[in-house]
């Protein structure tokens, strides 16, 4: 089983009768394509369409998730319809099984975020919004009945593929929230939503969450000394032990780095195998509740990838994350893992130097 992958195309007007071409051959080496965000250079309804004109209606289903440019404009809520009505599934903290002629794919996706909170205007509410989606992509992720099972985010979720970007930036690129999602060790509920300056909290988190929502004063005053310590990104950790809250301990940084990864030759590629014939695993052979061109949110068993204390060790799961891919680190290194193993992929356009990158799975290794 083969996916093809990037993210931070960029596209503006003008570009799809240079591009379009070059992702119709995605079809005749992968099984699916997936758009890791900032898929337009600043949101605008026009680059928006472009974009539909390079990756629509391709013959392989198409997984997308926003990235931060795609909001910039304030329109991602219409660029998200605009690629859906071009045949693409888009993702917000949700999940989709696509069929392939190898077999079923499931795929949670979601924008993601980094631990940077400069500049919010009410940093507390940013922080609990952000803990909740790291929630929703762990939900999401249990959500699947599949034994492929990929995140797709624009953040990154590990510090091992910002290697190679300014260290003092780490911090917008990502967060290991992120990587503990995928990872399943992220236990318990997600907090209650901050209370908004001058008003009070909203009814949710996000719109759309998935997981069950809870909070006491105790989660509050975890989040607010989370907040107050260096970020997770700003200096690795060996990982402490996670609270009920799923939040991590407060001593000091929890982010870590697993095992080291590199691209190149010393990574083995897995048999060769060349896509069916054309038409399988498009997207009109999708059943209708897998049809590429509508996200699928799925109701979540909390804690199914793994609801463990982050620091025991390995645990007995259910399902397990079979890839994470992302975008976002323009300067990043393409290969990583999180701390429990799986592997990461940076398919940021500049890194992968392709209009895309092709993934062997399971394992992920690079094959084209």
């Amino acid at each position: 089983m083969r996916v093809a992958a990037v993210g931070d195309l960029h596209v503006v007007p003008g570009a799809a009768h240079r591009l379009r071409p070059l992702y119709q051959r995605a079809a005749l080496v992968a099984d699916l394509l997936l758009l890791a965000g900032d898929l337009t250079n600043a949101g605008d309804l026009d680059s928006a369409a472009e974009l539909c004109a390079v990756v629509g209606n391709l013959d392989l289903p198409v997984v997308a998730v926003l990235g931060n440019h795609d909001h910039d404009a304030g329109e991602g809520a219409k660029v998200a319809a605009m690629l859906g009505d071009a045949g693409a599934i888009v993702l917000d903290g949700t999940a989709t099984t696509v069929e392939t002629s190898r077999g079923r794919i499931g795929v949670a996706g979601i924008k993601g975020f980094s631990d940077n909170f400069d500049g919010e205007d009410n940093p507390d509410e940013a922080v609990t919004s952000d803990v909740a989606d790291a929630f929703r992509l762990r939900d999401a992720l249990a959500s699947l009945d599949t034994d492929v099972r990929i995140a797709l985010t624009h953040f990154a979720p590990v510090r091992e593929t910002l290697t190679g970007e300014a260290p003092e930036i780490h911090r917008y690129l990502g967060s290991a929230l992120l990587g503990a999602a995928i990872d399943g060790s992220l236990a318990g509920e997600a907090p209650a939503p901050a209370a908004r300056a001058g008003g009070p909290a909203p009814a949710e988190a996000h719109s759309g969450a998935t997981g069950a929502r809870g909070g006491s004063a105790a989660t509050a005053a975890r989040l607010t000394a989370w907040r107050a310590r260096p970020l997770s990104f700003d200096a690795p950790a060996p990982a402490p032990a996670t609270t009920s809250s799923g939040l991590p301990e407060q001593s000091g940084p929890w982010e870590q780095s697993g095992p080291s990864e590199q691209s190149g030759p010393s990574e083995q590629s897995g048999p060769s195998e060349r896509p069916g014939p054309p038409g399988a695993g498009q997207p009109g052979s999708a059943s209708p509740s897998t049809r590429p061109g509508a996200a699928v949110p799925r109701p979540a068993a909390a804690g199914r990838v793994g609801a463990s204390s982050g620091g025991a060790g390995p645990s007995t799961r259910e399902a397990t994350t079979t890839l994470a891919v992302h975008g976002h680190a323009h300067h990043g290194q393409e290969m990583g893992r999180t701390p429990r193993g799986v592997p990461v992929r940076n398919v940021a356009r500049p890194v992968i130097v392709a209009p895309f990158a092709v993934y062997h799975l399971p394992g992920g290794a690079r094959v084209g």
